[in-house]
Formats: structure tokens, C-alpha cells, sequence
């Protein structure tokens, strides 16, 4: 089957192939998010290996396959697929490797520094599990229907498609949603038994929150553009807010070692 045109709305009719149409401004405006996203992503690596310590640890390894695995792929199959350059199966096979390093990834960054903040296994463990299965109950249906609507684009594949990508870009927005908030109740936990100057455990609560504030919004905003019909624009932006999201993660590194540094010899290699 040959790979149908693209159309800026998704609307119910599955997935959709690259760009047909002459706009130059569209075509511009896909490069420049395509090429902002692979520019972070180079600018991730380079900061990952010059801010850590030591190369080990489930937050080093989370960051540096997010950007090297997640970011990467995914910038150079969105730009093969929505420019319709080489075959079909090769851009959404780097999507899809792209996908699960960089969604489900994110999860996991923000687990592994829950480490730092949080000591109750239970709590930890539940989250884990949940990115673990959630993983494997999400992303599984969201890659089978997306190669059986690009390639069979039958009815029931279509709509099927159509569900999934929705219901995959809402529960990881949920899922992280819940993980941020448990970060801000335990850092705020944390800051007010701090021996530290009031004022200064205040700054720094007040700065950690509002980047995890921003990270949300940036989640939600995700989410609205896709339930709004805006395929091209969703999945685009998606790459370069996650690559957003991983250069915020240093502003937070920086704050939690000036929380916990008291306590923690190394607060680079977090335990895995």
C-alpha cells in the first residue's frame, strides 16, 4: 500500500505519511523544530558527560539514553517521515526506537531522582513498576498499530491507531504528572527540615517547584495539541518540549545537590 498524503489534522483517519503540500512556511516551520530538537540533543550530550562525576548511576544512564537513543532518532525519523525522504519503515522504525527512550525514558529520569528525596522503598518500587508496565501495556499496542495503520490502513487499523496515540500521550502525561508531584512533596519535606537559612531553603523551593511546574505545562500543552486534531504539530513539538525537558533537568541536578549535599557524598552517582 502506498503511504497516504499528509494532512495537518489527524482527525479519526490514522496515521498519515509526509507532507505533500508547497507551503514554505510550513516546511521551514517542520525544519526548524526538527533541527532544534537534534541541536539540544547534541548540546545534552556534550553537557551530560561535563556536569556528572561519574559515568554510572540509573540518572546518568537515564539522561544520556533519553538524548543519545530518544532524541536523536526520533529528530531524524520525524524529519525522514515528515519530508518523506527514504522508505517509510525506516523513519517509523527510528521513531519508534526514539519513542521508548525518550517517553517511557523521561519517566524513569524523573524516578531516578526521586532517590534523592524520597526513602520509602514502597513508594519507589510502585513507581518503577508502574513506568515498567505501563511501558510494556502502552507502548507495545502504540508501535503494532502504528506500523498496521501506515502500511495496511484499513478501517479498524486506522481507528485503532487513532485511540492508542491518544490514550499513549495522555497516560505518560499522567504518569510523569504523578511522579512530579511526589518530587515536590518530598523536596518540600526535605527543605523545611533543612538547617540551612530559611530564606535560602525558601528560594530554593520556590525555584524547584516552578521548574517542575514548567515541565508539567509543557505535558499539557502535549496533550492539547493532540486531542486538537494537530498531528504534525503533536508529534513534532513533542521531540523538541522533550528536549527541553531534559536540559531543565540540570537546573533541577543543581538545586538538589544544594538541598542534600550535606547528606550525600555524591549526589552525581545516584544509586540504581
Amino acid at each position: 500500500m502506498s503511504e497516504r498524503s499528509f494532512s495537518p489534522h489527524q482527525g479519526s483517519e490514522g496515521f498519515v505519511g509526509g507532507y505533500q503540500g508547497n507551503s514554505t512556511a510550513v516546511k521551514v516551520f517542520m525544519g526548524v523544530l526538527v533541527a532544534l530538537g537534534l541541536y539540544n540533543a547534541a548540546e545534552l550530550t556534550i553537557l551530560i558527560f561535563l556536569t556528572f562525576r561519574r559515568y554510572r548511576g540509573l540518572y546518568f544512564l537515564s539522561l544520556l539514553l533519553s538524548t543519545v537513543l530518544g532524541l536523536i532518532p526520533s529528530g531524524i525519523g520525524n524529519l525522514l517521515h515528515f519530508f518523506a525522504i527514504g522508505p517509510l519503515w525506516l523513519a517509523l522504525a527510528l521513531s519508534n526506537i526514539g519513542f521508548y527512550f525518550l517517553v517511557p525514558g523521561q519517566s524513569v529520569i524523573l524516578y531516578s531522582r526521586l532517590h534523592l528525596v524520597l526513602y520509602n522503598q514502597p513508594i519507589l518500587q510502585f513507581v518503577l513498576c508502574a513506568v515498567v508496565i505501563n511501558t510494556a501495556l502502552i507502548g507495545v499496542p502504540t508501535t503494532v498499530s502504528t506500523f498496521g495503520s501506515a502500511f495496511l490502513g484499513t478501517h479498524g487499523w486506522n481507528g485503532a491507531y487513532t485511540v492508542i496515540e491518544r490514550l499513549q500521550v495522555t497516560w505518560f502525561c499522567a504518569q510523569e504528572l504523578l511522579i512530579s508531584l511526589l518530587y515536590i512533596r518530598e523536596t518540600v519535606k526535605l527543605l523545611r527540615l533543612s538547617p540551612a537559612n530559611s530564606n535560602r531553603r525558601r528560594k530554593i523551593m520556590y525555584q524547584l517547584v516552578a521548574i517542575n511546574v514548567i515541565i508539567i505545562l509543557m505535558d499539557i500543552a502535549v496533550v492539547a495539541i493532540e486531542f486538537s486534531g494537530l498531528y504534525y504539530l503533536q508529534v513534532l513539538l513533542k521531540c523538541t518540549i522533550y528536549s527541553i525537558k531534559l536540559k531543565l533537568e540540570f537546573a533541577v541536578l543543581g538545586k538538589l545537590a544544594a538541598i542534600v549535599e550535606a547528606s550525600h557524598r555524591d549526589l552525581i552517582d545516584i544509586p540504581s
